[in-house]
């Protein structure tokens, strides 16, 4: 088994198809950086399915069981129900999923289901209309994504998990209905503490709401308990209504790292390959792909960067005396 420096395995990858979006999420790609004029990757740049495919192939053969497409917005990628097909035939794939922000759902989670998709993943940080609007840019209302989860709930793309993203002073009051929403329609929702990945998205640890403040807020008027994780290196912690009538999850990265069974590798859209959410470097696949290397010597260049991984920036967050100013932004490899 291919481990780190602190023996953590590759079981995950996560592929992200391209850096663009049609959102202006101010966590990520806020609309006054990623304006109308702002250069995203050129299409050459950019790996083709069957690049994609080929690498994705050799990673799983070094261990990764699971999949999780991103971006950017992995549905402005054209026909990426393609890529789903290609990747779907990878002997040795236990689990592939989609992360999206359900824009383009109605249009395409049939397809995507038919290609061998199991799951969406869906963000959508409240119900409230404004403040829904005001996080995203105003790029979307709330029920255009509630008629994206409704395509992928038709299509069988199960079970749905909703990725929420709590800012201090913006969402937090919307929680426990959004919560009480998933619940009513067995959704599970997943609370992310605001996180400084990248560098734009003018983080301060004032606006991160605690999981714990998180939890409490729920448990006040619908009850929780804690269960265990599913898996080894599942991230979210997790919590059951004692009614029995479904859970959440909290993504505890700022306040409850998790760095010692992070067991993921991200693959960004131009070919580089990041080993840490919050890293500043990638190592690069796409040259040695186009120059014609075996898949074997490609396998040794993964080999080698997994092997010497040491990444644990969630963990080392408040020891830092300065504060990292090279950090891949969360747009360009995934959340």
């Amino acid at each position: 088994m291919l481990q780190d420096q602190f023996k953590r395995p590759l079981r995950d990858l996560r592929i992200s198809v391209t850096d663009r979006c049609n959102f202006r999420c101010t966590y990520c790609m806020p609309a006054e950086i990623f304006g109308e004029g702002y250069k995203f990757l050129p299409r050459a740049d950019i790996l083709t399915f069957e690049e994609i495919t080929r690498l994705t192939r050799i990673i799983v053969r070094l261990g990764a069981v699971k999949l999780r497409l991103t971006g950017g917005e992995p549905l402005v990628r054209q026909d990426i129900e393609k890529l789903v097909a290609m990747l779907a035939d990878i002997e040795g794939v236990d689990d592939m999923a989609l992360t999206t922000n359900a824009y383009y759902l109605p249009q395409k989670a049939q397809a995507l289901k038919d290609a061998g998709l199991q799951r969406v993943t869906i963000s959508l940080d409240s119900l409230d209309e404004a403040v829904f609007q005001r996080m995203n840019g105003g790029r979307s209302s709330v029920q255009k994504v509630l008629e994206g989860i409704a395509a992928a709930e038709a299509a069988g793309l199960g079970p749905i998990k909703i990725n929420t993203v709590v800012q201090r002073g913006v969402n937090e009051h919307t929680l426990v209905d959004l919560a009480r929403y998933c619940k009513e329609r067995g959704y599970i929702v997943r609370f992310i503490e605001y996180m400084d990945v990248g560098t734009v998205n003018g983080w301060r640890m004032d606006d991160v709401v605690p999981a714990d403040e998180i939890v409490a807020r729920i448990d006040a008027e619908l009850p929780l308990e804690p269960i265990g994780r599913n898996y080894h290196g599942e991230v979210a912690r997790r919590y059951r209504y004692r009614d029995g009538s479904g859970e959440i999850g909290l993504i505890t990265s700022v306040t409850r790292p998790f760095c010692g069974t992070c067991t993921r590798m991200r693959l960004s859209p131009e070919g580089q390959i990041f080993t840490c959410l919050f890293a500043a470097h990638g190592t690069d696949l796409r040259t040695p792909l186009r120059s014609g290397a075996s898949d074997e010597e490609i396998e040794q260049i993964i080999r080698q960067t997994w092997g010497q991984r040491t990444d644990r920036y969630s963990e080392e967050r408040f020891e830092l005396t300065e504060p990292r100013t090279q950090k891949v932004q969360m747009y360009h490899i995934g959340g």
